[in-house]
């Protein structure tokens, strides 16, 4: 049997609940190359799991993989307001 032909079986998971939708008997699961998938067909959410059944958490937010900030309109000036010194109480 070639690799071409080797078809992935989903299996529907019974009483298994999404962590996403709560749906129950929703959620389909599979093996790729030994790593167990599972796929809700309600709401769409995915993951992986590892050799404990437990959710691979999904790549750690860094610097790198988040959309840069906006930067700065260069019409808006930043205004300083300094205290009017007439207007300081009198100490008696």
């Amino acid at each position: 049997m070639s690799e071409e032909s080797k078809v992935t079986t989903k299996r529907f998971i019974a009483g298994a609940v999404c962590p996403a939708c709560s749906a129950a008997d929703s959620i389909k699961m599979w093996d790729v190359d030994g790593v167990p998938h599972r796929e809700c067909v309600v709401c769409g959410y995915a993951d992986t799991l590892n050799e404990q059944g437990q959710s691979v958490p999904s790549e750690l937010g860094t610097r790198v993989n988040q959309i840069k900030p906006k930067t700065a309109d260069p019409q808006v000036q930043a205004v300083q307001f300094f205290p009017n010194p007439k207007l300081k109480k009198k100490t008696d």
